[in-house]
Parts: structure tokens; sequence; C-alpha cells
């Protein structure tokens, strides 16, 4: 009887632990591809003549290209407190407040990933916090690669902490990236230690590379800058190079530097997917690709600062709630939904969070991604559902990008700007108008002053500073 017993006992764990090893293995492993400062046009897939990005056009073919994508702010931090939060960045007085990073109270979404049974790992620029206590490492991530208070490098070629030219030595230095080689390239460092966290892990996990690039400073390997520079002779721009909107628009994409950088990007997700493929995981992996916000093409009005793009036909860039500062690119990849090449279905960047505990069927934590919502119900359906987005910018910038302080609403295709300093307020019709070019605030008074008066409530509110 004694021997019957420890049979069974010894079945039912062995049937356990096979049980846990297969739910184990059902778990979906997560990458997110962040990159700074890339706007929506700045893909070959959406129709750029000089950038060259088949791995991200790739992507979207075999996933679902969302068209109306947009970023809870049209600047790095506060875009990426959303990110990792689920929250629009004016709940925690971002920009504008004392501190600049995640609260207490904040939950990152690797942190929920790692309460249930995640490896996290991040990699590259997370700006959010002045001290070590407030990075990755510190934020719900196993990993840490280069997270810090750094926005940007001081060189992308190492060593990434010493300048190779004149003002450039004015951001702050990147912690945890030494041991690196004369002439490494910083997008490329990135890559492989993610392709190295990927290859060392067992389990589930939950990974965001966050890149440096294409923010400025403007630099990369030569021999690719060399090929963009031949093949920009053979296009042809008209028009002037700028016109004098929302302080000074750049009007063509000439900047080979800054064309050379797309494609190393476009190469780092290139072989991510190859090591998923290789390591025979990536029909179990969700990759998201996206930008923090618009490209930068604007600057003030007397500004000599080098540009990197242009947004065109969107209106204006980073630093602007109009849509070339807010509107970007997002790709899903999920194995098990078909690819329906297009969602139409409004996003903004709150609703990764939720997306993502979605699709790994993880729960979702409505406390915590107060201003997201799962985009899972829409990734095979064409319906799509109206819904409230707000922009807070109270730190405007008009001698840099040439921006100025706002706050903006958008409810279906409506979308109304309030230059609240400047009593000033602009309309727009999204549907009919998507390059903000006729202001509807004088002819449609009524939706405008409901609109304010919205926007203003919301402000209140959440005590967004102003």
């Amino acid at each position: 009887m004694k021997r019957l017993l420890i049979t069974i006992l010894t079945l039912v764990a062995v049937f356990l632990v096979n049980c846990s090893g297969s739910a184990q293995q059902q778990k979906k492993n997560v990458l997110v591809f962040l990159v700074d400062d890339l706007g929506y046009y700045d893909l070959s897939m959406n129709g750029s003549k000089l950038y060259e990005t088949p791995n991200v056009d790739k992507l979207a073919e075999k996933g679902i290209n969302f068209t109306n994508a947009y970023v809870s702010h049209p600047r790095c931090v506060p875009s990426r407190y959303s990110i990792q939060t689920g929250k629009f960045p004016a709940r925690a007085q971002i920009p504008g407040g004392k501190d600049n990073k995640l609260t207490n109270d904040d939950i990152s979404i690797g942190q929920a990933f790692k309460n249930h049974g995640y490896r996290t790992f991040f990699a590259g620029k997370w700006h959010l916090g002045k001290n070590e206590q407030d990075w990755p490492q510190n934020k719900g991530y196993d990993v840490n690669k280069g997270g810090c208070s750094a926005g940007a490098p001081i060189s992308y070629f190492f060593p990434y902490n010493e300048s190779k030219s004149k003002n450039q030595g004015k951001h702050k230095k990147i912690v945890g990236l030494d041991g690196g080689k004369p002439g490494e390239y910083l997008t490329d460092r990135l890559t492989d230690e993610t392709i190295k966290f990927i290859n060392e892990s067992d389990g589930p996990f939950f990974a965001m590379l966050s890149h440096y690039s294409v923010h400025t400073p403007f630099q990369a390997p030569k021999e690719i800058v060399a090929k963009y520079r031949k093949k920009l002779k053979s296009l042809y721009f008209e028009g002037p190079d700028y016109i004098m909107k929302d302080g000074q628009t750049k009007m063509h994409q000439d900047n080979v530097v800054y064309a050379a950088m797309i494609e190393t990007v476009d190469k780092s997700l290139g072989a991510i997917v190859k090591a998923l493929e290789d390591k025979g995981i990536l029909e179990n992996t969700i990759i998201v690709f996206t930008s923090d916000h618009g490209g930068l093409s604007n600057r003030g009005v007397n500004s000599t600062r080098k540009l990197a793009t242009s947004n065109l036909p969107l209106r204006a860039g980073k630093g602007h709630v109009y849509e070339g500062g807010v509107k970007v690119p997002f790709i899903i990849y999920a194995k098990g939904i078909d690819a329906r090449s297009e969602c139409r279905q409004v996003t903004v960047n709150t609703d990764i969070y939720p997306t993502l505990l979605d699709l790994c069927g993880l729960p979702l934590m409505p406390g915590q991604h107060l201003d997201g919502m799962s985009m899972k119900p829409f990734l095979q359906t064409d319906k799509t559902v109206d819904r409230m987005l707000y922009w807070h910018s109270p730190r405007g910038r008009p001698k840099q990008t040439g921006d100025h302080d706002c706050s903006a609403i958008r409810k279906g295709d409506l979308k109304l700007i309030d230059y609240y300093k400047e009593d000033r307020i602009e309309l727009y019709d999204l549907k009919k108008d998507p390059y903000e070019s006729e202001n509807l605030a004088t002819s449609e008074v009524k939706i405008a002053k409901k609109f304010k008066k919205q926007l203003v409530e919301w402000k209140k509110k959440i005590n967004a500073v102003e």
C-alpha cells in the first residue's frame, strides 16, 4: 500500500511538472522595438524616396500596421512615461513638474510582466529620472543596458561619452555600456546586447530595445553615409528647403547622415528577427515597432539648428501637437493573428501596456494603465470606436523647435488645439483635413467651445501643470 501511494504521488508530481513546463512554453515572448525621433513618413513603406527600411516594411506586411497611431506627447520624456505606465504624462505633471520620472505608485510595464514570471530586459534610452534608483534595474527590469538619465549619446561611436566634435558634449553620460571597442557603433552595440539576452533566455521574456537613434547628434558609419550621399544626387526636390511656418519647417528629406542612421536601425530590427528565427521562437514572440514622437523637422525662427527630416504632408514635427509631432509608425507582429495589412483604429502609446498584457493572456491592470485600452479586439476586425485623446504641453520651446505652450483634445475626427497663454484656439477635421490647414474654430464656434470646456475640465481633474 505504501509503495502504491508513493507511485501515485510520483506520477502526480511528474504530471504537475509537465503541465507547468507546458504552460511556461506557451507564454508569449515580447519585444518592444522603440526608435527615438522617427517620423511617420521616415519609412520607405510610407513613401520616403531617400530612406530605406526593408525590415520594417516586411514586419508590417506580416503584422498589423496601425495607420492612426499617436503618442501622448511630442517629446521624449513624457512619451516614454506613457509607454512605461499606460498613463497620460500630464497626470504626473510631466513635463513641468518637479520630477520627470515614474512615481512611487507607478508599476512599469516591465514590472507587470516580471510579476507574471517573465525575465525582463531593457536596453538603450530610458531618460526617466536623474538618479539610479529611478532607472530600469530598479523599475522592474532584471537587466539594464545603457538605460539612465541620458537623453542622447555624446557620441554614437565608442567611447560613447567622449565628444568627437564641438557642441556634442552637453548630453549626460550613458551608464552601463563600458567595455566596447573603439569605433563600435551604439545602435549595433544595443542590438548585440539584445540578441545576447534573447539567446541566454530559457523561459518567457519581456524585452524593450529603446534605441538612442535616430536622435541627434547626426552620426553614422561612413560607408552607409556615402551610399545615401550618392543616392541623394539622383533625387530632385521642388521648392524651397524651408518655409516660415510653425517656426521654420524643413521641406525635404535630404539629410544623408540621418538616412544612414535610419538604415542602421532597420538593420537592427532585421538582426533581431533573425535571432528569434534562429532560436526557433519567432512564432512565439510578439513584436511591437514604434517611435516616441514625430521627426525633428522644425526649429525657431532665428535658429540655425540642423534638422533631421521632413514630416510632410503632415504639419510640423517634434515638439508640436500638430499631426507631424504626434502621429507615429506603430506595427504589431503576433503569430496567430492574420495579417490584415492595416488597422484604422485610433491608438495612442498608452495602449501598448494593456495591449501586450491582453495578447499574452495576462490580466489587465485598469488601475495602472488608466489612459490605455487594449488593441487586441481591433486586430482582426474593421470595426473602430471613437475615443477621447488629450495632449498637454506646458513647456513649449519656441526658440528650439518653434512650438508654444498649448493643450489639445481629439474626439472622433475633430481635434482642438488651445494656445491658452495666447487666448487662441484652432479646430481641425482630421478626416477631411489631415494636414491641419483649415482652422474651423470661427465657423464651428459651438463645437470649439464645447471641446475647450472638456479640455479645461480634464486638466483641472488631473491637476495638470500650467
